[in-house]
């Protein structure tokens, strides 16, 4: 289980709400269940910086990662596909193949 900050804090038009198990992107509520939200937050604890698979597994389900488990990336394709809804044009997670993911909101051409 993931040990939870109480501040609120911003990544571009992200706001991110611990204590509340809240996220806002552009305003809008992103509608996240508790494991996105704990994924997410351990990206979001790290914004702009690399998080491997392994360690986000290990800090949200508390125990290693199994050979092959494909739930980390479940969990943030998920999430992507969330915040596109409320916040069309916006890159929020970004993979780094072979490692894992950066949050690092980032705007999209246009």
């Amino acid at each position: 289980m993931l040990t939870v900050a109480l501040d609120t804090f911003r990544a571009g038009p992200l706001e991110v709400a611990p204590a509340e198990y809240q996220v806002r992107a552009d305003g809008a509520r992103v509608g996240l269940t508790m494991r996105e939200f704990e994924v997410f937050l351990v990206l979001a604890e790290r914004v702009d910086r690399v998080v491997t698979r392994q360690e986000i597994y290990q800090r949200v389900w508390s125990r290693p990662m199994r050979h092959r488990d494909r739930s980390v990336d479940t969990h943030v394709r998920r999430i992507r596909r969330k915040l596109g809804a409320v916040s069309p044009g916006w890159a929020y997670v970004h993979t780094h193949f072979g490692i894992g993911y950066r949050l690092a909101p980032e705007l999209l051409a246009r």
